[in-house]
């Protein structure tokens, strides 16, 4: 027989002693490339965007708009490869945001929009501001958030304490940014005496001046002396509120007047401008005895990482910072809650995917183990991790991380990529079987007859899914990890299926009982085959059975499609995920004061104290919680006032619970509503 291509690649590795070397080298490539790759919740997009904060003091929001806003989105869209342009006007400032097309390169789109800011910067009228640029990236999402409370220290002590610790988190390789939510901060406060102060003529804006001016320390020149230069500084900083206290405001009649005269100088904490408390929901009040009812001041650290680093290893050294400062920074009577982890949540979804990925393997397995035997099903259990290890090498090798989205593409394929291997070791069995020939030329034989076909079925499938990757807009490079991935574990298939399953086929399949030595065996006599031609033939040799087939498959079709029409079935890009974490939103109206906004937030949270999945909750009231990615495309990091609070819910483990976190969000909703 003429061997085709299948044949001799075959036939060159089915009795090589490399064979087996490389299947163990490819296993070990990807088993290497699982523990490098790092585990994300969602995978890197490279979306360059930008926000321009630009201020002009004293103009109404629709002066900001005409002469500031307007002018500034022109000059921005104007630059190459700018998708979109946004802009907010409000009273003395504006803030315009520019989003280039995805997978536009993010320092040049950077450099040509600062570029083309600073070029047109002149047409700004007078008394506007340099601009302000901030950038934009998913990175910017904290990966991990820690909580301190406690009941015995104030806001401001877990503030100072929070300086602290996240000077040492900041120490850690690859972290990016470490953000401190809550607290008071420290602050010398001036409380100044009116009566005092009128009765020697002094004004605010003379104490003001005062302190402004006594705080400077300049270099003044150098002078030479007995060989020595010495350099000469004047003026020096102020260092403590003693200094404060100690500053001479005005001279009346040859004697000075101190600031402590006619001012209480006050070292401590500053005015509250937000609060931010930390309670427990049912599930921890039965597991720790805290009542539900009771809310302790808390100040969160949110910690973001570097891009394309792994979350689960830099949550790892996180915890294990904070467990080696407890004692030594971090007091006994503070605790340290995490959060929010996404390091953890990303690991149990790698876990869970990778489960259910062996899972699809095992099950395949024992369908191929109960036609061929349980040889024909080692086969195949063997060829199929061959072809994964190989695609995970290949993830590892483009950029990719592990995330839900690169690893459901190979959930998605396992189907599709044991049919190769499937297909030679089938037809392999089939003519051992058959014994017409010697078991190598048998081999050849069989792989040759199904060959070509399965080349050809391979690049179709390839075909199908490919122009998944071509999708524009910012589900492009979202979605991108799946078909570029089917189509890699589709090469690597076929790879597998000429290369290394003809060489295990061979080894194990002739050693395979095949029953009586003497009894010729028909394709004819096995039950597939009669079951098949029990379906098949009456379509074949009746036009008016064919026609009806036909018609009724396109009738389930239309029936399918108009599920569709009638709102039946629900389209959608995605699933709901199903998160452990809940985030309210709370806008009161304008004038509410922080002190009523936290009060309606403390009862908000206090009414879901019967919802049993709740496990811990964190008030964050005027000022905004550690956004995620929801926040991160709507600004919610912008979010700042007396009027607003975010409350954030902690779940309990999805393992633990029977409802899906949006399950359980349309729960509470008309409890928070009521």
């Amino acid at each position: 027989m003429k061997s085709g291509i299948a044949g001799r690649v075959a036939e060159a590795f089915i009795e090589s002693k490399l064979t087996p070397l490389l299947m163990i080298a490819f296993l070990v490539l990807g088993i290497y490339s699982t523990y490098l790759t790092p585990r994300e919740e969602e995978p890197q997009i490279d979306v360059p965007m930008a926000d321009i904060f630009i201020g002009y003091p004293g103009a109404s929001p629709a002066e900001v708009e005409q002469r500031v806003a307007i002018p500034l989105e022109k000059t921005l869209s104007n630059i190459e490869g700018v998708e979109y342009v946004y802009s907010t006007s409000m009273n003395s400032q504006a803030m315009v945001s520019a989003r280039f097309y995805v997978g536009e390169n993010v320092e040049q789109s950077l450099v040509r929009l600062y570029t083309e800011m600073m070029k047109h910067m002149d047409r700004m009228p007078q008394g506007v501001t340099p601009p302000l640029i901030k950038t934009r990236s998913i990175d910017d999402v904290p990966m991990m958030t820690l909580t301190l409370w406690s009941d015995s220290y104030s806001d401001y002590d877990l503030r100072r304490l929070s300086d602290e610790l996240a000077l040492e988190i900041k120490k850690i390789t690859d972290i990016a940014e470490v953000k401190i939510h809550g607290g008071r901060v420290r602050q010398v406060r001036v409380l100044m005496d009116k009566e005092k102060m009128a009765s020697y003529g002094i004004s605010a804006m003379q104490v003001a001046g005062t302190i402004q001016a006594s705080n400077h320390e300049l270099p003044s020149g150098k002078f030479n002396q007995n060989d020595v230069e010495y350099l000469v500084n004047t003026g020096s900083f102020l260092q403590n509120a003693e200094d404060i206290r100690n500053l001479i405001v005005d001279v009346k009649n040859g004697a000075p007047i101190y600031l402590s005269s006619i001012a209480e100088v006050v070292d401590g904490p500053s005015e509250a401008n937000d609060y931010v408390l930390y309670g427990v929901g049912s599930a921890a009040s039965n597991e720790t005895g805290i009542s539900t009812g009771a809310s302790y001041p808390a100040v969160t650290l949110s910690v973001a990482k570097r891009p394309g680093t792994d979350a689960m290893k830099i949550a790892d050294l996180v915890k294990s910072k904070v467990s080696a400062l407890e004692g030594a920074l971090i007091p006994s009577e503070v605790e340290v809650t995490v959060t929010r982890n996404y390091g953890e949540t990303a690991a149990k979804k790698v876990t869970s995917l990778l489960e259910h990925l062996l899972g699809a393997i095992i099950a395949v397995t024992i369908v191929v183990a109960l036609s061929m035997g349980w040889r024909g099903g080692l086969v195949v259990f063997l060829s199929v991790p061959v072809t994964f290890a190989l695609t995970l090498f290949l993830y590892y090798m483009f950029g990719y991380t592990l995330n839900r989205i690169t690893l459901f593409a190979l959930v998605f394929v396992t189907g599709i990529v044991v049919d190769d291997s499937i297909i030679i070791a089938e037809n392999m069995h089939r003519h051992f079987k058959m014994k017409k020939l010697p078991f190598r030329q048998a081999a050849i034989a069989s792989i040759n007859e199904v060959g070509n076909p399965t080349i050809l079925a391979t690049f179709t499938v390839i075909a199908s899914v490919l122009p998944m990757a071509f999708v524009s807009g910012l589900m492009g490079p979202y979605m991108s990890p799946m078909p570029i991935g089917a189509a890699l574990a589709m090469i690597f298939s076929l790879i597998v299926a000429l290369m290394i399953t003809p060489w295990l086929a061979y080894k194990l399949l002739p050693n395979a009982d095949h029953g009586d030595a003497n009894k010729v065996y028909r394709l004819e006599d096995s039950l597939i085959y009669r079951l098949y031609a029990k379906t098949v033939q009456p379509l074949l040799e009746s036009v008016t059975k064919r026609w009806v087939f036909i018609g009724g498959v396109s009738m389930l079709l239309f029936v399918t499609m108009l599920l569709f029409v009638f709102r039946m079935v629900e389209v959608k890009m995605l699933p709901f995920d199903n998160k452990n974490e809940i985030q309210l939103i709370m806008e009161l109206p304008e004038g509410t004061t922080l002190e009523r906004t936290n009060a309606v937030a403390k009862e908000v949270a206090l009414s879901l104290s019967d919802v049993q999945e709740i496990y811990d909750y964190q008030i964050y009231a005027g000022t905004n919680a550690p956004i995620n990615f929801n926040g991160l495309v709507r600004y919610f990091d912008l979010r700042q006032g007396s009027n607003i609070a975010d409350i954030q819910l902690n779940l309990i483990d999805k393992g633990d619970r029977k409802d899906q976190s949006h399950d359980i969000a349309k729960r509470i909703r008309p409890i928070v509503q009521e």
